[in-house]
C-alpha cells in the first residue's frame, strides 16, 4: 500500500517585494505548472501576477499520527501587488496555514496589514517570516531581528494569531540578481516550524464537487488541463464536471497531483484535471463543479461584520467591490439589523429567518458610527446598544456564480493604492442568493425590512371635548385620506385617532376617544384666546410677559413603520 500523503495548503502572503516568490522557491522541491512567475508579464515586471503553486514534501511530523507517510505542503504564492488583491482573496479561501512575509528592513506595510486581515477571516494558523535578514549589517543583525520580532508580537497581540511563531530568513541572499550559488539562510528552521504548525485540516469528500481553477492550458492530443484546488466534495476519473462560466459539461479523462497520476481527488487537494478539449483562453480562472450544483445570482442577503481597520462608515446605498466565492463584482448595499427589542437575541448561525421583522439602517452600526450626540446621551445611560448580528442586501451589477454559504468580502479597491489605508471594509457569509432576474418583484417583498417614521405636529384649537384640529403634521399637498385611522399621541398624554382632513391647507381633525383632560382643555382654550387677542392691536407689556410664561404648545406625535419593499407602501402601527 502506498504511504499516505497529507496535503496542507500554505499561503505565502505579504507586501509587494517582500520576497514571497523567492521564499516559495527556496522552500519547494516540486514546482507545479503555475509556479514561480511563469506568466511572461510577471517575469517582465518582476512581480507575481497570479497565484503561483509549488510543493514541498517532507516526512509526516509525529503530531499527525503514527505510521509512514509524507506531509505535502502546497505553497500558494499570492501576489503582493495592491491592485491584485482580488486574486489574494481568491487564494486565501483555500489556505490552511498562512505565512506572512515581512521585509525585515521595512516592517509592516499597507498590504501586509491587508493580508493579515484576510488571514484572520479565512485562516486558522499563521507563521510570520522576517525575510531579507542578509540586508542587515552583520554586527547589528541579531538586535535588529529581536527588535522587529518584538514589534510584530505587539502588532499581533489583539488578533487571533497572538503568540504565533516568528522566523528570520534570507530566502535569496544578495537579492534577485545574486548568483544561484548563494545559499538561503534559515530555511531548514522554517521548514521545522511549518511541520510543527501543520494540522489535520477537516476534509470532507461528501457533497458536491467544487474546484477553484487558477490555471488552464491545453496539451495536444490529450485535451485541456485545469489546475486548481478542490474546495469541496471529490472527483474521480470518468466523472462529468460542469464549467458554469462556459455553460458546458466535460468528462474527466485523467488527473495529476504534482506530476503523479491519480484516479481520485478530494477537498483540499491540489490537482490538474484533464478534460475533453476546449479553448483554455476562455477560462483563465473560475470554478468547476458537479453539474447544476452552483447557482448564479443577481442579489444576496449576507450576515456581516465590519473590518476594524477600515476607516469610515459603511453607508447604505454605497457601492463596494464584492468578492463572492472567487468572483469580484461591483455591488450596492443596504444594511439592516434586528428590531431594537431583539438586539441582544442570539441569532442562529448561517440561517436567515424571513418571518422576522428587521430595522432598516442608514449605515452599519458600530461604536464609531453612532453619532457623538447619541454617545453623549448614552454615556450617561451606559454602554451604546449594538445588535449582536447585522445583515446586508447586496445587489450585483452583473450576476455571479457561487456556492451557498460562501465567504463574501466587501472592499473599496478603487481607493488610491499608495494611500496608507485598509481597503477591506466588511466580510460575511452568503445566506440567501436570488437567482431570479426579477428578484425585486418576486423575492424582495418577502424581506420584512422596515423604516421607523416619526412625524410631529401641533394642536391648533379645540373643537369640543372629544376632538381637536391639528396642523404642521402634513404638507399642503399630502393626501390625508391615507392617514385616516392612524393613532397619534398628544404631548399632554391623550391618545387620538386621525379622523380626516380639515380645509385645504393640510390641517386635520383628531378624535380623542377618552375625551380631553380638563387641564389640556384649559391650556388650549387659553392659547387660542391669546392668539385671537394678539390679533387685536398691540400687545400690552403684561400680555407679553404672560405669553412667555404660557405653556409650550401641545404637540401631536405620529409614529408608524413602513416596509421598504412593500409595493402598497402600507403604514403599520403596533
Amino acid at each position: 500500500m502506498a504511504a499516505r500523503v497529507l496535503n496542507v495548503n500554505v499561503g505565502v502572503l505579504g507586501h509587494i517585494d517582500s520576497g514571497k516568490t523567492a521564499l516559495a522557491r527556496a522552500l519547494s522541491t516540486t514546482g507545479s505548472t503555475a509556479a514561480f512567475d511563469r506568466a511572461p508579464q510577471s517575469r517582465a515586471r518582476g512581480i507575481t501576477l497570479d497565484l503561483g503553486f509549488s510543493c514541498l514534501r517532507t516526512e509526516l511530523p509525529p503530531q499527525l499520527g503514527p505510521g509512514p507517510g509524507e506531509l505535502q505542503l502546497t505553497l500558494v504564492d499570492c501576489p503582493g501587488h495592491a491592485s491584485l488583491i482580488r486574486t489574494i482573496i481568491g487564494g486565501a479561501q483555500i489556505i490552511d496555514l498562512m505565512m506572512l512575509v515581512i521585509d525585515v528592513t521595512k516592517g509592516m506595510q499597507t498590504q501586509s496589514a491587508e493580508c493579515l486581515v484576510i488571514g484572520q477571516i479565512a485562516c486558522q494558523k499563521m507563521v510570520v517570516v522576517l525575510n531579507k535578514i542578509d540586508l542587515l549589517p552583520e554586527g547589528k543583525r541579531q538586535s535588529a531581528i529581536e527588535k522587529m520580532t518584538k514589534k510584530m508580537q505587539k502588532t499581533l497581540e489583539n488578533t487571533k494569531f497572538s503568540g504565533c511563531p516568528i522566523v528570520a530568513v534570507a530566502a535569496k541572499p544578495g537579492g534577485p540578481e545574486a548568483p544561484e550559488s548563494e545559499n538561503p539562510q534559515g530555511i531548514s528552521e522554517l521548514i521545522e516550524v511549518l511541520k510543527s504548525q501543520a494540522y489535520l485540516p477537516s476534509r470532507d469528500p461528501s457533497g458536491h464537487f467544487l474546484m477553484a481553477v487558477d490555471h488552464c492550458f491545453s496539451i495536444k492530443g490529450q485535451g485541456t488541463v485545469m489546475t486548481g484546488t478542490v474546495l469541496s466534495g471529490s472527483v474521480s476519473l470518468g466523472d462529468n464536471v460542469e464549467i458554469p462560466a462556459l455553460k458546458v459539461t466535460k468528462k474527466v479523462k485523467s488527473m495529476q497531483m504534482f506530476h503523479n497520476p491519480v484516479t481520485y481527488a478530494m477537498q483540499g487537494d491540489r490537482v490538474g484535471v484533464c478534460v475533453t478539449q476546449f479553448d483554455p483562453k476562455l477560462l483563465e480562472r473560475g470554478l468547476i463543479c458537479t453539474p447544476d450544483s452552483l447557482h448564479t445570482i443577481h442579489a444576496a442577503i449576507i450576515s456581516l461584520k465590519k473590518i476594524q481597520y477600515f476607516r469610515g462608515a459603511l453607508q447604505t446605498k454605497a457601492k463596494f467591490h464584492i468578492t463572492v466565492g472567487h468572483e469580484t463584482v461591483m455591488g450596492r448595499v443596504m444594511f439592516f439589523s434586528p428590531a431594537p427589542a431583539n438586539f441582544n437575541e442570539e441569532i442562529q448561525e448561517n440561517v436567515f429567518d424571513f418571518e422576522k421583522d428587521y430595522l432598516y439602517q442608514e449605515q452599519y452600526l458600530s461604536k464609531d458610527s453612532v453619532s457623538s450626540e447619541e454617545n453623549k446621551e448614552n454615556d450617561q445611560a451606559g454602554e451604546v446598544q449594538l445588535p449582536k448580528q447585522q445583515w446586508a442586501l447586496l445587489e450585483f451589477e452583473k450576476p455571479v456564480t457561487c456556492p451557498k454559504l460562501c465567504l463574501v468580502i466587501g472592499s473599496k479597491l478603487d481607493t488610491d493604492i499608495h494611500a496608507n489605508t485598509c481597503r477591506l471594509a466588511f466580510h460575511g457569509v452568503l445566506l440567501q442568493g436570488m437567482e431570479d432576474k426579477n428578484y425585486t418583484e418576486t423575492f424582495l417583498p418577502k424581506l420584512k425590512v422596515y423604516k421607523q417614521k416619526h412625524k410631529e405636529g401641533q394642536v391648533e384649537r379645540v373643537m369640543d371635548d372629544y376632538s381637536v384640529i391639528g396642523r404642521s403634521l402634513f404638507k399642503k399637498e399630502t393626501n390625508i385620506q391615507i392617514f385616516v385611522g392612524l393613532k397619534v399621541k398628544l404631548s399632554t398624554g391623550e391618545d387620538g385617532i386621525i379622523d380626516g382632513g380639515f380645509g385645504q391647507s393640510g390641517k386635520f381633525k383628531i378624535r380623542i376617544p377618552d375625551g380631553l383632560k380638563p387641564d389640556t382643555k384649559m391650556l388650549l382654550t387659553a392659547a387660542s384666546k391669546k392668539k385671537s387677542k394678539g390679533g387685536k392691536g398691540d400687545m400690552t407689556k403684561e400680555d407679553e410677559s404672560s405669553k412667555n410664561d404660557s405653556a409650550q404648545p401641545v404637540t401631536i406625535s405620529l409614529i408608524f413603520k413602513r416596509y421598504v419593499f412593500d409595493t402598497q407602501k402600507k403604514m403599520i402601527q403596533s
